[in-house]
C-alpha cells in the first residue's frame, strides 16, 4: 500500500494541531527535571507541612479508618447520579451555614462533582445551555485561576475580564472593578472567588462585598461563586463564607462551585459539589426540581456517576461531630502555618533590605501570594537559584518552610537587585 503523499489525502485527525501544554504542569515537569539538590518548587497549590511533605489531615485519617472498618458500606457500588446524598447535604450546610434560609426554604440543589474544576465545568455547561439566548458574556477577574476562562470557553461562552489587581500598588483595584461591571450587559455571568483569591491572595472586605451584591441585583447579573478554600484562608469556615451568606441574604439566584481538595487534602480524590440556589420566590422549589433534573442529564452523559471513595470519606468527617471539630482544628493548623510563612518571608526580605516594600505579602491571605516579581526575574529565580515559580510571580506560600524560606528570600533579594541594575 502506498504512503499518503499530499495534504489533500489526509483525513480524520491527521491534521489536528498540537495544543499548548498546561503551563503549571509544565513548570512541575521542569522542576522534576532540575538536577540541583537545592531546588525549590513554589508552583502547585497543595499544602505541605514544615518538613515540605504532604500532610494527611488527622480527621481524614480517622475517617478513612472508619470507612474501611465499617462493613455496611457497599464500597465499590455506583453512587447515585447526583452524588452521595449524605455528602452533598452536609457539604451544602458547610458552604451556606446550617441555619441558611436558602436551605430551609428548599431553594438549593446540590450535586457531587469532580472537585471544584468539575463543578465549574458543570455549572458553565448548565448556564450555556439554559440561560436565555443569546448566551450572555461571562466576566472573570484579571487575573484569576487560568481554568476559569478555559472551562467557560470550553462550553462556548464568551469570556471578558474585569479589573481586580493593581500590579503597581500590589493591591485590589476595586473602583476599576466596579466601573467595568457597571458597564457590563445586564444578565452577564460574573465569576467571583469567595475567599483566598487565586492567584493574588487579596479578598474583598465586607463593605465591598455588599456593594457587589447590590450591583449584581441592579444589573441582574448571574453570580457564579467559586469556593475552593473555605476555612483554609482564615481558619474559620464561617468567616470564609461571608460572601455567600450576603448573596443568600439578598435572595438572588446563583451557582456555587465547592472543592474539598485543599480543605481536606483530598487532591487526587476529586471531591467537590456544585450548588444551584434559586432566587427567593414562591416557585423556588419547583425551579430547583427542574434544575436538578437537567443536572442529572448533564452528569449522566459526562461521567455516569461520580466516584465514591473520597466523597464517602469527606461525608464521614462532615457528619460526625467529633471528626468535624477535629477538621476545624486541622484547618486552623494549615492556615496558621501559611500565615506564619508569609510573615517570615516578609521579615527575611526586610532584614536583607531588599528594594521595594513587602507589606503586600502579609496583606494577602490563603495559599498563594503575588510577589510582584517580573517574568524576567522569575526566570532568573529558576535559572540561577533553582527556585521554580510561574512567570506571573505567584508563589505557593505553603511550599515555604523554616528550612527554605531564608534561601527563597535571598534569591528574591538577588533578582530584585539584578532587575534594578538592568533598568
Amino acid at each position: 500500500m502506498g504512503s499518503i503523499e499530499s495534504q489533500d489525502s489526509l483525513y480524520g485527525l491527521a491534521t489536528i494541531p498540537k495544543a499548548p501544554a498546561d503551563f503549571l504542569m509544565g513548570l512541575k515537569h521542569d522542576f522534576l527535571a532540575d538536577e540541583s539538590t537545592q531546588k525549590v518548587a513554589l508552583v502547585v497549590g497543595a499544602y505541605r507541612d514544615n518538613t515540605g511533605r504532604p500532610w494527611r489531615l488527622p480527621a481524614v485519617i480517622e475517617a478513612e479508618k472508619r470507612y474501611f472498618e465499617d462493613s455496611s458500606y457497599f464500597k465499590h457500588e455506583y453512587a447515585p447520579i447526583l452524588g452521595i446524598t449524605e455528602f452533598t447535604h452536609a457539604a451544602s450546610q458547610v458552604l451556606l451555614g446550617k441555619d441558611s434560609p436558602a436551605l430551609a426554604e428548599g431553594r438549593v440543589c446540590s450535586v457531587q462533582t469532580l472537585s471544584g474544576t468539575g463543578a465549574i465545568h458543570i455549572g458553565a455547561l448548565l448556564l450555556a445551555r439554559f440561560l436565555p439566548s443569546p448566551t450572555p458574556w461571562a466576566f472573570v477577574p484579571a487575573p484569576t485561576w487560568h481554568l476559569h476562562r478555559q472551562c467557560f470557553e470550553h462550553v462556548g461562552l464568551t469570556v471578558k475580564d474585569y479589573p481586580y489587581y493593581d500590579g503597581v500598588n500590589k493591591s485590589l483595584t476595586f473602583s476599576a472593578m466596579e466601573s467595568v461591571l457597571r458597564s457590563a450587559p445586564p444578565g452577564s455571568i460574573v465569576l467571583l472567588q469567595v475567599c483566598a483569591h487565586n492567584p493574588t491572595g487579596l479578598d474583598l472586605d465586607e463593605e465591598q462585598w455588599r456593594l457587589i451584591v447590590s450591583l449584581v441585583q441592579e444589573q441582574r447579573f448571574f453570580p457564579f461563586l467559586d469556593c475552593a478554600y473555605q476555612g483554609f484562608a482564615s481558619g474559620s469556615l464561617t468567616k470564609d463564607n461571608l460572601a455567600i451568606r450576603l448573596f443568600i441574604e439578598a435572595g438572588v439566584e446563583m451557582v456555587i462551585a465547592q472543592s474539598f481538595s485543599k480543605t481536606m487534602g483530598l487532591y487526587g480524590q476529586r471531591v467537590g459539589c456544585f450548588h444551584y440556589v434559586a432566587a427567593a420566590h414562591s416557585d423556588a422549589p419547583g425551579v430547583v426540581e427542574r434544575v436538578a433534573s437537567q443536572l442529572a442529564i448533564l452528569i449522566r452523559s459526562e461521567m455516569s456517576t461520580s466516584p465514591s471513595y473520597g466523597a464517602r470519606v469527606a461525608s464521614i468527617v462532615l457528619n460526625d461531630s467529633e471528626l468535624y471539630a477535629e477538621w476545624e482544628r486541622n484547618l486552623v493548623t494549615m492556615s496558621s502555618r501559611i500565615t506564619e510563612m508569609r510573615w517570615k518571608l516578609r521579615q527575611e526580605l526586610e532584614s536583607l533590605e531588599t528594594p521595594g516594600t513587602w507589606k503586600h505579602l502579609t496583606d494577602q491571605i490563603g495559599m498563594f501570594g503575588f510577589t510582584g516579581l517580573t517574568p524576567a526575574q522569575c526566570q532568573r529565580m529558576k535559572s540561577k537559584h533553582h527556585i521554580h515559580i510561574p512567570s506571573s510571580g505567584r508563589i505557593s506560600i505553603s511550599d515555604l518552610n523554616t528550612g527554605n524560606v531564608a534561601r527563597v528570600a535571598m534569591a528574591i533579594h538577588e533578582v530584585v537587585r539584578w532587575g534594578l541594575a538592568c533598568t
